[in-house]
């Protein structure tokens, strides 16, 4: 059990189809002991990997219409499709032969499981078309899945492919086309006074319920509420990466929502257990000003991103967001 001064220490990205407002009202109560037994699930689902044992529980654990969403490094992985690199390998083991991932947060609630783990190995092997560096990684990446009749119908992933880059001090390689590889625009999403309105009409009976209203509060158009605690931190800020490279050339004032005039930000869903709240949700707007020292494009963008919140007592403590935009990791903060 986290104290209140215990706050996560990773970060976290989503957002997709795996729509989860109206099955999550559904299935909100569902019995404790199922919901861990979909985290046993997931959890088998991941420790199995590079094991003896991975085909056989991946056939246990799987279901046969299983649909991967999303790979947890997507941009870097989109980048080297048809280009002819050498495979990276089953969940990467040919360039990183020494993998390990330790999970470091499994939540439930309803059909859904989200989970945060830690990626950990040594570039051994050619990664997308990078050459071996011979140096290690140690990066988060995510899942957010749903099961049903014990086993994983759907998975969305998000990893840190920026933070991955930087470590291995290096670049997306050049493809063939000169092309770089951009996610479409989708405009999915819920619009967050919506969700506001709905969750506010519904029962607020549990802990989830209100944790649940409180997080999406950030995101409306209403005035910012006094559901800080005194000692909030954020222990990782949102697109981090880049805002240490503005901070590193003076331009740190220059952030995500100064550069997005327009912000809107999309819900896509929670995961809601006991005091902690996943949200997941799309940054979203036009690029019309200074983004850390790269001028205004005019172009709109969409940055899937998931917030991690614990909540103490009806107020936040603490908040721990991630997400990736191109190859850059980012993420806002809660109400920023």
């Amino acid at each position: 059990m986290f104290t209140r001064r215990e706050f996560l220490n990773g970060a976290v990205g989503a957002g997709v189809t795996l729509a989860m407002p109206g099955a999550q009202q559904a299935l909100a109560q569902m019995p404790a002991a199922q919901l861990e037994r979909n985290k046993s699930i997931v959890r088998r689902f991941k420790e199995s990997q590079g094991s003896k044992d991975e085909a056989a529980a991946m056939k246990e654990v799987l279901a046969p219409s299983y649909k991967r969403w999303r790979a947890g490094f997507e941009h870097i992985g989109n980048n080297a499709r048809d280009q002819g690199f050498p495979s990276p390998g089953s969940y990467l083991r040919t360039a990183f032969p020494d993998r390990t991932d330790t999970i470091e947060q499994v939540v439930a609630e309803g059909d859904m499981v989200g989970m945060l783990f830690k990626v950990r190995g040594t570039h051994r092997g050619n990664y997308n078309g990078i050459a071996p560096t011979g140096k290690t990684i140690d990066v988060h990446e995510l899942g957010i899945f749903r099961l049903a009749n014990e086993q994983i119908t759907e998975a969305w992933f998000l990893g840190d492919d920026a933070g991955l880059l930087m470590q291995l001090g290096a670049k997306l390689p050049p493809r063939k086309d000169g092309q770089l590889i951009v996610p479409p625009i989708t405009g999915a999403g819920e619009d967050p006074d919506a969700v506001l309105r709905r969750l506010e009409a519904g029962a607020l009976g549990s802990i989830e319920d209100r944790n649940r209203l409180l997080v999406a509060r950030s995101k409306g158009s209403g005035p910012a509420a006094g559901d800080r605690a005194p000692d909030f931190r954020v222990t990782r800020v949102g697109f981090q990466h880049l805002r240490d490279h503005g901070n590193a050339k003076g331009v740190g004032k220059e952030t995500i929502t100064s550069a997005l005039p327009d912000r809107r930000d999309l819900i896509d869903g929670f995961i809601a257990e006991g005091e902690l709240v996943w949200m997941r949700f799309k940054v979203a707007g036009t690029h019309r000003a200074n983004l850390y020292g790269l001028p205004p494009t005019g172009r709109r963008i969409e940055v899937p991103e998931v917030a991690i919140v614990r909540i103490v007592d009806g107020r936040k403590p603490g908040t721990s967001p991630m997400s990736l935009a191109s190859c850059c990791n980012s993420a806002p903060r809660i109400r920023s």
